[in-house]
């Protein structure tokens, strides 16, 4: 019997498109759109920030230096979230409930800047139990440690907990862990994967 369902955050619960951070840049560094994506790349700060590794004021710094170009730290957050839409993917009604009859966990790899503006920006947010963040943890999926750290802040077993997540290798490392998981598709799809287990929020 599931106890605990976890959701992925982001292109499951809030949509994004990284482009709209593209363009923003473009115009304050001179370099096209086309080409931020492999300059950022390139430098390998992304993954290591939303590891933990890098604090928010030296990835801005180092970013800022790669991008050759210069902006203030707010300045930067704003540009750095902009990437987010605001149209959840999951009605928060849906949400609320799921929280009234299950533990409900958040699993992502997110980051120090993009975290505290989402809760800020997304009620739907606040009525999860727990958040287990890629940057906090110290590893991203799918690293067996964060499936880990989900499982232990669940409360109960691996088998009792049911994970969705846009990326199938997330998935497959959350079954690996123990997990009952399926890759999220769209809202409708993951209501009758919900049903099918006898989660109901209804």
């Amino acid at each position: 019997m599931i106890r605990t369902v976890i959701f992925d955050l982001g292109k499951v619960l809030i949509p994004f498109d990284f482009t709209r951070g593209y363009r923003a840049l473009e115009e304050l560094c001179g370099c096209p759109a086309g080409d931020i994506p492999r300059r950022i790349g390139a430098t390998g700060l992304v993954p290591r920030f939303e590891a933990g590794q890098v604090g928010p004021e030296d990835f801005v710094r180092q970013l800022c230096s790669a991008l050759e170009m210069e902006l203030d730290f707010e300045k930067f957050r704003e540009i750095w979230s902009c990437i987010f839409l605001f149209e959840p993917l999951i009605p928060e009604s849906m949400i609320v409930r799921l929280g009234e009859r299950y533990r409900l966990l958040l699993l992502s790899n997110t980051n120090a800047l993009h975290f505290p503006m989402l809760r800020e920006s997304f009620p739907l947010l606040n009525h999860f139990h727990d958040y287990v963040l890629s940057y906090e943890v110290g590893a991203m999926k799918p690293s067996p440690r964060i499936y880990a750290e989900a499982i232990a802040r669940s409360g109960c077993q691996p088998d009792e907990c049911f994970f969705t997540d846009d990326v199938a290798e997330y998935v497959e490392g959350a079954r690996r862990a123990g997990m009952d998981a399926v890759q999220f598709q769209n809202c409708a799809q993951l209501q009758n994967e919900l049903l099918s287990r006898g989660i109901d929020w209804r």
